[in-house]
């Protein structure tokens, strides 16, 4: 089949384009930035996910789409989030419409229903909270409610819920918690060793391609949203030691209660607003909850309906990342020896 992909230019988006290209699909990528390469069997299309007109055109002639581009992060102008998170999907919907396809996958996102407290193997009747800690989960939480209402006779769709997507080349989380260690700066949050979910980035792109098979109109997925994980809840001090051991840094243990770095993002995302300080603040709220609860979940429906079965255990995902790492230390050396001769 032929499918756009938005976002295929992103952490998990062009995981999700080799994925299809791997097995015979025809792939169109779709970003807002100029890909540094199209891998065999990818054609890339450059554009903006908040213009209409530029979804349009990029869906123009696919039989599905698996909408990935979004705004993440924890800090960030409202309206961005919405142009991108909730306007983009709207987008992608219209195109659907125009264009007559008949299957949407959508990357969603288990904050949707996070509500800053403990969670512990809920599954997807879990309803969206009436408060939100970030206007990202807020948007996102929007999005999904407008991709699963438009389920209908005319076209399938489905949500899916990765939960801290990580791996080799991850753009997000992994390099701020690699920058703050160097710099000394970071810390375990609260008391207790809460446990979270994770799944490695080639595990999340292939829930999608299984959903992908999954979806037709009247399909048992049609219509619903599941979360995607390893299905081994971890702590954050194995996580992060983990990651810095890969990176070839000591673990971290220290400590900072909860209250206090709670107290310290009110009082930082204010300063930021305040002086209209540009970037983010080395700590927000949303920061605070996600890595000071537990958030795991069961992922039995997602076994049930889509086969999915994660395939990159904890370690060998690990150990990808350390050589992955380590490859990018010997290329920055062998440039910067280069850059030493000429």
């Amino acid at each position: 089949m032929k499918v756009l992909v938005t976002g295929g230019g992103g952490f998990l988006g062009s995981a999700i384009c080799v994925q299809l290209a791997a097995r015979g699909d025809e792939v169109r990528s779709f970003n807002r930035s100029a890909t540094t390469a199209a891998a065999a069997g990818i054609e890339p299309r450059r554009g903006d996910i908040a213009n209409p007109g530029d979804v349009l055109a990029a869906s123009a002639g696919v039989d599905a789409i698996v909408h990935s581009a979004g705004k993440v992060g924890a800090w960030g102008p409202a309206r961005e989030y919405h142009d991108i998170n909730v306007r983009g999907t709207d987008n992608v919907l219209a195109a659907c419409a125009q264009h007559g396809i008949r299957k949407l996958v959508f990357t969603s996102s288990p904050s949707v229903v996070q509500r800053g407290s403990d969670i512990e193997g809920a599954d997807e009747s879990l309803p969206y909270p009436a408060h939100f800690a970030s206007v990202y989960a807020q948007t996102k939480a929007l999005a999904e409610q407008r991709v699963l209402a438009a389920n209908g006779a005319d076209l399938a769709t489905v949500a899916l819920r990765p939960h801290f997507i990580w791996g080799p080349g991850d753009p997000n989380l992994l390099p701020r918690v690699l920058a703050r260690a160097r710099a000394g700066r970071l810390r375990l949050i609260g008391k207790a060793d809460k446990r979270v979910d994770i799944v490695h980035v080639d595990d999340a792109a292939r829930a999608h391609v299984l959903a992908l098979d999954k979806l037709h109109v009247g399909a048992p997925i049609a219509g619903k949203a599941y979360f995607i994980s390893q299905g081994e809840p971890i702590t954050h001090a194995r996580l992060f030691g983990a990651w810095l051991a890969a990176a070839g840094l000591p673990a971290e243990t220290r400590r900072i209660p909860g209250w206090l770095a709670h107290t310290l993002a009110v009082a930082l995302e204010g300063t930021w607003r305040a002086l209209g300080v540009r970037g983010e603040p080395p700590l927000t709220r949303f920061i605070v909850e996600e890595f000071s609860t537990s958030h795991w979940f069961d992922i039995a429906a997602a076994r049930r309906d889509l086969g999915y079965a994660p395939q990159v255990g904890f370690e060998e995902g690990i150990r990808r990342l350390a050589q992955h790492l380590e490859d990018n230390r010997s290329a920055g050396g062998q440039k910067r020896r280069a850059r030493g001769l000429q």
